[in-house]
């Protein structure tokens, strides 16, 4: 399956609703998935491109607040749109909490669904290529030699040559071959650049104080 502009999974139980969905966001370029139950969707759908959910709230068996739910136990990312004649205030605070995109109350006004599905699929890209660079981040750390990941971890949190190498007992040109070879596998040319690689990957000790690079 092309994503197109996107996929949308439409969740609803109403034939009517699924098929005229169906029809105005195909027209637009996006791929259309019809699900008439949260229990399908979760045997038959798969997340693989940028998209999002249209999903009803009251269905038979899985209601849409226990698909969402469902999928934020298994981790299962995708941005959700509520759109729901049975919408009321708790259930629509409870839904956003849990983290849905947009609650929105049948019928529906055109323009607001395709914006709302618009904001959805661009926010899941972002989401999408942030994890991916992140998961990029997390295999070139994994290629570093136990060696290097501990004169990297001592690096980030600003420490000199001198003072590594007495912290790791080894000699300072010892150090710095380190640091060479660390830099050529993280593919990075500057301390800044590694000291950001390692705030986008939560590794910095907030303990650590940055100390001037004299090497």
């Amino acid at each position: 399956m092309t994503d197109a502009k996107g996929v949308v999974h439409v969740i609803d139980d109403d034939p009517s609703w699924r098929t005229s969905v169906q029809r105005l966001l195909s027209a637009l370029g996006y791929v259309v998935a019809l699900f008439e139950s949260a229990e399908q969707f979760l045997e038959a759908s798969e997340l693989k491109v940028p998209g999002c959910v249209l999903l009803d709230m009251r269905m038979p068996g899985l209601s849409g607040l226990q698909l969402q739910e469902r999928l934020v136990a298994m981790r299962r990312r995708v941005p959700v749109i509520f759109v729901s004649g049975h919408g009321d205030i708790p259930t629509s605070v409870l839904a956003m909490k849990l983290g849905a995109e947009d609650f929105l109350t049948k019928p529906v006004d055109t323009d607001l669904l395709v914006r709302a599905v618009e904001r959805a699929i661009q926010r899941d890209r972002e989401e999408r290529e942030e994890r991916a660079q992140l998961e990029s981040l997390h295999e070139r750390l994994r290629a570093l030699t136990p060696s290097e990941r501990k004169v990297f971890d001592l690096v980030i949190r600003g420490k000199l040559n001198k003072q590594i190498a007495g912290e790791l007992g080894t000699a300072e040109r010892t150090i710095k071959w380190h640091r060479h070879n660390l830099m050529e596998k993280l593919q990075l040319q500057s301390l800044a650049e590694l000291v950001s690689m390692a705030e986008r990957l939560g590794l910095n000790d907030p303990r650590g104080k940055a100390s001037p690079i004299s090497e």
